[in-house]
């Protein structure tokens, strides 16, 4: 699964607590609900979601895990890690259970549905098991639990669940997730994806554009088109880059981005709607993997190092400063040095502003579960860090270049670190740190203090610092 770069907590914070219930909390209500998501934005997606089924039943959202009657763990199986965060973090919930015999504990997503009977069995906190084509069923477990006192589980694929007539629940902000699909028809053979979240299906494109400009009226400023496989996206006659088109064309104002991509699926025609609306965001993020040809055949990629290069290069002619981003797994069963170097190669040709690198991790039921020649941890280590090493080299290299040079940037959101700066970001994707207050000389020489800037504002940044992930300036006014 192409998606899963990181891991993300979803629990909101204390600070956004009052933005949370006044925003869609509904004053009806009298049940409570805490969700943690982990994995990738498409549980994001369906944790806005469940938060939407739920909301109909009587449930609001809540911060404090202790004030809540349901508490979900939404999940991610594409690595071992992700799911051992999962276990640990069920180990440290048993204590509320002791408190609160009556609390309702789950798990949802991917995890769920790969690893089911081991998580009824050992894991005796676990009262439902829903996989993420049964999220409408999640209350109606939640009540029978209650009633009759029977674990619920409900796992079931389905070849056509898309949840297109659903209203995701979302909190206040600028950027906002659309999943305009789900599932994976490709197989790769370390990824479970098709096995947990099923095979391909598209969502209406009229609800989609619908979901863009509804987005558009409530004040957000830039969207991402999200799906597992985002561009193999059909819908009827049309495909995901008339999606982009048409999308761009009903919201001018906002900001579009899509992930995740597959190199076999990227077509020119997409770069060409790319090109033809300056609201398309100039960013692709797209998956090498390997740049082994043998390997690539192994993971069943569907496509050569050369047809890869030949869509990178074309990126670049055609939106020259695009941001590339990707994803590699290193040491894949019966990888050699050489083809290592392989992948070093291209890292240095392409020269990506950014790369999410991973050592292989096999994954049951996967075809390179049972493949041999695997390859020893001390080897992981050190082609891993080769491998982070060159890129974050080549993202300083790349940013530094832009010391000096003035961006408009999409002001998001207060800095992780400091409620005294903004994180803001630019048209090709990179994160960039902007001072709430700046001083500035006046015309007649007065040196003022300005603070007049809000989430949600573009602001033209001359950027003065950067590291290998983030770009640092001041508003140029």
């Amino acid at each position: 699964m192409e998606l899963s770069h990181l891991i993300i907590n979803n629990k909101p914070s204390e600070n956004s607590n009052n933005l949370l219930q006044k925003n869609f909390n509904k004053e009806s209500n009298d049940k409570k609900v805490y969700i943690e998501t982990y994995g990738c934005q498409m549980n994001y997606s369906d944790t806005e979601i469940v938060l939407s089924v739920l909301s109909e039943f009587g449930y609001n959202e809540t911060s404090d895990i202790e004030e809540s009657d349901v508490l979900l763990l939404n999940t991610c199986s594409i690595r071992e890690n992700a799911e051992n965060k999962v276990y640990k973090r069920l180990d440290d919930l048993k204590k509320y259970k002791t408190q609160n015999p009556n609390l309702v504990i789950g798990i949802l997503g991917c995890m769920a549905e790969r690893l089911k009977n081991d998580l009824l069995k050992r894991r005796k906190i676990v009262d439902l098991i829903v996989g993420p084509d049964e999220y409408r069923k999640v209350p109606h477990l939640i009540d029978n639990l209650i009633e009759t006192g029977e674990k619920g589980i409900a796992i079931k694929l389905s070849r056509v669940e898309t949840y297109d007539d659903i209203t995701p629940v979302r909190k206040k902000g600028v950027t906002a997730w659309i999943s305009i699909m789900r599932g994976c028809d490709k197989f790769c053979t370390f990824c479970v994806v098709p096995f947990t979240r099923g095979r391909e299906r598209s969502r209406n494109l009229k609800n989609i554009i619908d979901e863009a400009k509804r987005l558009s009226d409530e004040g957000v400023k830039d969207i991402w088109l999200l799906g597992q496989n985002v561009n193999s996206y059909k819908f009827g006659d049309e495909d995901f880059s008339d999606l982009l088109d048409k999308t761009a064309n009903a919201v001018p104002n906002m900001r579009l981005r899509y992930t995740t991509s597959h190199p076999y699926d990227l077509s020119m025609k997409l770069l060409e709607v790319m090109t033809k609306h300056k609201n398309i965001c100039n960013y692709i993020h797209l998956p090498i993997q390997s740049g082994s040809d043998r390997i690539l055949n192994k993971m069943n990629r569907l496509y050569s190092v050369e047809q890869y290069m030949n869509v990178m290069k074309k990126a670049r002619e055609m939106m020259p400063g695009v941001g590339l981003s990707t994803d590699i797994i290193s040491c894949f069963p019966s990888e050699t040095e050489d083809e290592h170097k392989m992948t070093l190669d291209v890292i240095r040709e392409v020269r990506y502003d950014g790369a999410y690198t991973f050592a292989y991790s096999p994954r049951e039921n996967t075809k390179a579960f049972d493949m041999e020649d695997r390859i020893d941890e001390e080897t992981k280590n050190r082609r891993l860090d080769e491998i982070i090493t060159i890129q974050r080299k080549i993202s300083v290299e790349i940013n530094q270049r832009l010391i000096g040079k003035t961006m408009p940037v999409l002001i998001e959101s207060l800095s992780r670190k400091s409620d005294d700066f903004f994180m803001a970001r630019t048209d090709c994707n990179k994160s960039v740190i902007v001072p709430k207050e700046f001083s500035y000389v006046s015309e007649s020489g007065e040196l003022n203090h300005k603070k007049n800037f809000h989430i949600g504002d573009f602001v033209n940044i001359k950027i003065n610092k950067v590291n290998s992930a983030t770009l640092f300036g001041d508003p140029v006014l």
